[in-house]
């Protein structure tokens, strides 16, 4: 089986806008997507998701112009030797471009064996317990409203991205856990790097007290000193971000220096699930969890299940609320049960059909090779 041809599109949608941040604007979602074709007829597809704040992104596929004539004629099977041909020994490149490749080609190897990817990288379950990730909304009454509307839905946990103001922050804290007691829904807040290491502590006492599930990303990933002060302060888990830290040797790193309560990452932040295993070798080894990202486009979810049912060592799956504005371009969507749990895909590969003709009629950009 060799690849014959590579075709890259960037898809960004008309689409309700949202953001996670007081100081950060809306954000455009654009969806880089790749379809590796074979002449054995098989073909694997994925998607990387890019958030900027006034135009779609076109980096990511600007980048894989100059990657992809490389991949022409290459045995698809063989991920680990095209990934470390594609890595950079000079110039970073953006791990989104590493990523949709390698996401593909591991899609391409479960069409080509009929098995879908979880089971390829394990297979410890076929199930996990969902929270809902919310994006900014205007203030405390909107999120009362929209927890109300989420447990209906059946999610058992939610994570807040909000202001990232430590006042306003905690008043939100306080009001969802005056109404909804830590046996009836599990609590996250998410503050983006946005807090200073004062802040970040006092937020985290009260947290705690309230009895949240985790805080994330209160100081910013590479502040490694900063993180490990505070996790050996309070009880409540403390988590990164996860979009900084994104090669091994610094997520190694950062485990060995025992700076996060838990580990995070997403197979699009370090580059695609070749290294992303690894990585979960890294973070069992410590003895910690890994609270893998899902957060995006459809493709984007479905690569990052595979990655957490394949391995037992994470807690939740990140479902981003509200659904629509991430489902599209797709005939097969990842959405949580009623009974707050997302179940594995049923397709080989990734196991999620797109939908072409949508994603035509929204494609900003477009090329293939040769």
């Amino acid at each position: 089986m060799r690849i014959d041809r590579v075709e890259v599109r960037v898809v960004g949608p008309q689409a309700q806008r949202f953001t996670w941040s007081h100081d950060l604007p809306e954000q455009y979602m654009t969806n880089t997507v790749v379809r590796i074709f074979t002449d054995d007829g098989v073909e694997g597809v994925a998607g990387v998701s890019n958030y900027t704040s006034y135009a779609h992104d076109r980096y990511t596929a600007e980048t894989l112009r100059h990657l992809v004539p490389a991949l022409i004629g290459c045995d698809p099977l063989e991920r680990e030797a095209l990934w470390r041909s594609l890595w950079s020994r000079v110039f970073p490149l953006a791990p989104g471009a590493l990523a949709v490749v390698d996401i593909a080609l591991w899609d391409l190897l479960g069409k080509a064996s009929n098995l879908p990817i979880y089971q390829l990288l394990g297979g410890a379950r076929r199930q996990i317990p969902s929270y809902a990730s919310t994006p900014m909304l205007e203030d405390v009454s909107a999120y009362l409203d929209f927890v109300d509307q989420l447990l209906e839905q059946g999610f058992g946990a939610v994570k807040f991205h909000c202001w990232c103001v430590p006042d306003r922050d905690l008043e939100l804290a306080r009001a969802v856990r005056g109404k909804h007691a830590p046996d009836r829904l599990a609590l996250m807040l998410d503050v983006e790097n946005n807090y200073d290491w004062d802040s970040a502590l006092r937020v985290a006492w009260e947290l705690e007290a309230l009895e949240f599930s985790w805080f994330e990303a209160p100081l910013m990933d590479y502040d490694l000193d900063g993180y490990r002060r505070l996790t050996r302060r309070v009880e409540i888990p403390i988590v990164p971000s996860g979009n900084w830290v994104q090669d091994l040797p610094a997520f190694q790193e950062a485990l060995r220096r025992e700076a996060w309560s838990r580990a995070r990452t997403d197979v699009t932040v370090c580059s695609g699930l070749t290294p992303a295993r690894k990585a979960m070798g890294l973070v069992e080894a410590a003895g910690m969890k890994c609270e893998v990202m899902s957060w995006g486009n459809t493709l984007v979810s479905a690569a990052n299940l595979h990655l957490m049912l394949g391995f037992d060592l994470c807690t939740y799956f990140e479902q981003a609320v509200p659904y629509q504005p991430y489902e599209y371009g797709m005939k097969d969507v990842i959405r949580t049960g009623p009974d707050g749990m997302v179940s594995a895909p049923a397709g080989p590969g990734l196991g999620v059909e797109v939908d072409w003709e949508a994603m035509e009629a929204a494609t900003l950009l477009s090329f293939s090779s040769p």
